[in-house]
């Protein structure tokens, strides 16, 4: 668990806050809840991924790197750290698009993520959905070596063994302000897709005994698919860390039933979660991914998931600016001159 022993640049605003949601909690009744605020890490409006390529961008230095690939969907949050994190590096970002929602809503196409992708000044190509985005940016990583440069690839959202290290330090990072604040915390829950996040905090909340248990709220696979990639990854991740069975097959929960129609596609516990959010907490979730997660998370709590009392931290793995990519999924009417 000494993770000095992997290099690592400092890209983000850490540690992030621990903060009590108590409007949210009276109105929800039931478990008290916290926020583990991973939006404010601070690099390009921040979120999660900030964390995993502190690790995956100190390997790329070491590694001779002069251009970074990397890929997501259209409304990627993590090819926009990207490429903010290669400009802090001086090195130049190549970002491949996948279309997976089939959208021409111009606001999702060139708004949001992707105008701050242009904005740091990455080259943007998009590919059709269903592509096959590791050979296309391996593709892509030949033509660049052709013209003299040396790539280095980073995976969908950062969720290979290296990026998930910077969630194995978030876990250790919640473990110790939980301590200096007095809090039990009995349930950790967040938006999981491409895996890192959640097989980091796994490994790093079992390595470290903690008796917490990490709940994913799928945004993308279904749930035996989720918790495979999930439990492959912090296996890898265990291995990197020089430990063995730590992480017990039954460590990985996912909950995968407020995807809706898909990816990216908007639903209405998703627009009524990151309304909630904005009007009772002041806080801003993003549409595809936390606002899919605490739609889950208010959901489970209705149902009464979770005992009175307990407390519940919500990771918050920030994406904001992807709200702009979807205006029209709130409904607000025009207003008034």
């Amino acid at each position: 668990m000494h993770l000095s022993r992997f290099p690592r640049v400092r890209l983000g605003h850490m540690p992030t806050p621990l903060e009590p949601m108590d409007n949210l909690s009276r109105l929800l009744g039931g478990p008290r809840l916290w926020v583990k605020r991973d939006d404010c890490t601070g690099l390009s409006t921040g979120g999660n991924k900030t964390r995993k390529l502190e690790f995956l961008m100190a390997d790329a230095l070491e590694k001779g790197a002069d251009t970074i690939i990397t890929q997501g969907a259209t409304q990627s949050n993590h090819a926009r750290q990207t490429v903010a994190a290669a400009c802090k590096l001086g090195l130049e970002c190549h970002i491949l698009l996948e279309d997976r929602t089939g959208s021409h809503d111009p606001a999702y196409n060139y708004n949001g993520n992707v105008f701050l992708d242009q904005l740091h000044g990455a080259s943007v190509e998009k590919r059709p959905g269903g592509a096959d985005m590791p050979a296309e940016m391996e593709t892509l990583a030949e033509k660049l070596k052709g013209e003299g440069k040396t790539p280095y690839i980073i995976p969908g959202g950062g969720s290979n063994e290296i990026g998930a290290l910077g969630y194995v330090n978030a876990a250790l990072e919640l473990l110790a302000q939980a301590n200096e604040m007095g809090l039990q915390i009995d349930h950790l829950v967040h938006a999981t897709g491409s895996a890192g996040t959640q097989a980091g905090l796994v490994t790093g909340l079992a390595a470290c005994n903690s008796g917490i248990p990490v709940l994913g709220v799928g945004v993308r696979a279904p749930q035996d698919k989720q918790e495979a990639n999930v439990f492959a990854l912090a296996q890898k991740t265990e291995t990197k860390l020089g430990l063995s069975g730590v992480v017990s097959r039954e460590d990985v929960v996912a909950n995968c039933d407020y995807v809706g129609d898909g990816y990216g596609i908007p639903t209405e516990s998703m627009v009524e979660a990151v309304t909630l959010m904005a009007r009772h907490e002041g806080i801003l979730l993003d549409p595809v991914y936390s606002g899919k997660g605490m739609a889950g998370l208010i959901d489970l709590i209705r149902k009464g998931h979770f005992k009175e009392g307990e407390n519940v931290v919500f990771l918050h793995t920030g994406g904001s600016v992807a709200l702009f990519g979807y205006p029209d999924a709130f409904g607000f009417p025009d207003y008034q001159a």
